[in-house]
């Protein structure tokens, strides 16, 4: 499945590293998604159980009680591969791992793609949504 597709289908989109400071990326991509009628769940102990511009923050990944189709993390590339791992132990696992633009960590690409996962690294979904549906 392409990315396209994906981005046509998916429903809930977990960001991982959700801010509740509208000037952060992680906010400002996580409001955009919304708008663009996705269903998006923070994931931030910091926040965890908070509502931030219509998002519900948990406080990590498998808290999450829903199917989620999209992992969007915006965290530091050193720490993609235990993100990876923590993806693996969901029950329903998503059809894509976006690591942002500036995280990427080849072992946790090669993890993903090992047990089935899609895995986009070093990119934005925001500019990459626009760019395939403007």
């Amino acid at each position: 499945m392409s990315v396209k597709e994906i981005l046509s289908n998916a429903k809930t989109i977990a960001v991982i590293g959700f801010s509740d400071n509208p000037s952060r990326p992680s906010n400002r991509i996580g409001r955009y998604l919304v708008s663009n009628k996705y269903t998006v769940y923070g994931v931030n102990p910091k926040l965890e159980g908070k509502i931030t511009d219509s998002i519900y923050s948990y406080g990590s990944l498998s808290d999450i009680p829903f199917k989620i189709d999209i992992v969007n993390i915006f965290r530091r590339s050193e720490i993609l591969t235990g993100i990876v791992n923590e993806v693996l132990l969901l029950k329903e696992k998503p059809e894509l791992i976006w690591a942002q633009q500036g995280v990427m960590d080849s072992k946790a690409k090669k993890l993903a793609e090992e047990n089935d996962l899609m895995f986009v690294e070093n990119k934005c979904i925001m500019s990459e949504h626009l760019r395939l549906f403007s």
